[in-house]
């Protein structure tokens, strides 16, 4: 089982920026496709970003242009550089990790990143 710990969470203002980081326990991190969800008050989950082992990128529409992810495989870490955020960036980001091919299959606890003035 693959334990996903998350941190770098907090309040920011509209505008600002956070860098969230996700640690792995499995050493065999650098095959798995690593994602950002992030859930709403309202109970809702979206994927926000992922990245395939080889560095494939992916970004919500909402987040395109002011996200990025990365990965450092050494570090069994995968990383959200969030700019310019909003007020509607303001959720409960999970990390997940999946095998290639199959559904996300192991999530973190989540970090809660609020934007408010």
């Amino acid at each position: 089982q693959v334990q996903l710990v998350e941190s770098g969470g907090g309040l920011v203002q509209p505008g600002g920026s956070l860098r969230l980081s996700c640690i792995a326990s499995d050493n065999g991190f650098n095959i798995y496709d690593m994602g950002w969800h992030r859930q709403t008050p309202g109970g809702q989950r979206e994927l926000v970003a992922s990245i395939t082992p080889s560095g494939l990128r992916y970004y919500d529409a909402s987040v395109k242009g002011r996200f990025t992810i990365s990965r450092d495989n050494a570090k069994n870490s995968v990383y959200l550089q969030m700019d310019s955020m909003k007020f509607e960036d303001t959720a409960a980001y999970v990390c997940a990790g999946a095998r290639s091919g199959h559904s996300w299959e192991y999530w973190g606890q989540g970090t809660q990143v609020t934007v408010s003035s």
